[in-house]
């Protein structure tokens, strides 16, 4: 089943996967408030609707996303500096709820990265939980070509991916680097042919939405806080959320496989 949350994304839901598609491919998807407020609204959906079990994020035609709108920027440039510094703040609160969204959602958030992933673009990738690039992708922040700094949680989540000194040199430089040099540096998770993206990223988004979906939400969770937490802390949440699983349907049915030497059918409840 195919929805336009607007025309600028696209929602498939099928077998417990749902795809969003950024709908811009003519601007290589890039941002404007209308994707925004789009990408927001069906990423909602997906977290509200108990049947979705797992979410790609994917960009229409040959590219995932080229970032900001630069020529909707150009639009703005003779505007007073007030009225433009508060349209840019609202826009990129805005394009903040998706990250949140995302980080929050209890269920596994995968990327699918063909062609051009810059800026925002970048910064999606770096929220999703799992992500896959076509082996001639390529990436940049690209922020500082346009004389900004890096919005869409980019500098929360590189430096906890890359390390410091290798975020520094991303965000500072703004160079471009290969699918395979996001995988080495720990962007992505693996790069694999151009022919066979949607294939692989079909079969991973399938194999999450087969799994134990409470459990999936409670390890999002924990891993999310993991880097900002004591490890007294990160016991106790670990004991409770541990508990928690245990009373799902899915604990037994993970139990009574295992001891029956069958493969479990989880069904996310």
């Amino acid at each position: 089943m195919t929805t336009d949350i607007n025309d600028r994304v696209l929602l498939d839901i099928e077998n417990g996967v749902a795809t969003l598609t950024l709908n811009r491919p003519n601007a290589l998807n890039a941002l404007d408030p209308a994707l925004a407020e789009a990408l927001s609204a069906g990423l909602s959906r997906c977290e509200e609707d108990d049947t979705i079990r797992a979410v790609v994020l994917r960009g229409a035609g040959e590219n995932f996303m080229a970032g900001g709108d630069i020529k909707m920027f150009a639009g703005l440039l003779n505007e007073p500096d007030g009225p433009r510094r508060g349209y840019f703040e609202r826009l990129i609160h805005q394009v903040h709820a998706s990250i949140l969204i995302m980080r929050r959602m209890p269920k596994p958030v995968v990327a699918s990265v063909r062609g051009a992933a810059a800026g925002f673009g970048v910064s999606l990738v770096l929220a999703c939980d799992l992500a896959l690039a076509a082996d001639d992708a390529v990436f940049t922040l690209a922020y500082c070509h346009i004389g900004v700094s890096p919005d869409g949680g980019s500098t929360f989540h590189l430096p906890r991916a890359v390390g410091m000194k290798k975020a520094m040199e991303i965000a500072l430089l703004g160079d471009r680097f290969s699918a395979t040099d996001a995988e080495s540096a720990g962007i992505i998770n693996r790069a694999v042919t151009s022919a066979n993206l949607e294939e692989e990223t079909l079969k991973l988004a399938s194999r999450l939405a087969a799994g134990p979906t409470l459990a999936y939400g409670r390890t999002k969770q924990l891993l999310n806080a993991a880097l900002d937490s004591s490890l007294e802390t990160q016991l106790q949440a670990e004991a409770e959320r541990f508990a928690a699983s245990a009373l799902t349907k899915d604990f037994a049915e993970g139990v009574t496989a295992f001891v029956g030497k069958r493969k479990p059918v989880f069904t996310g409840q």
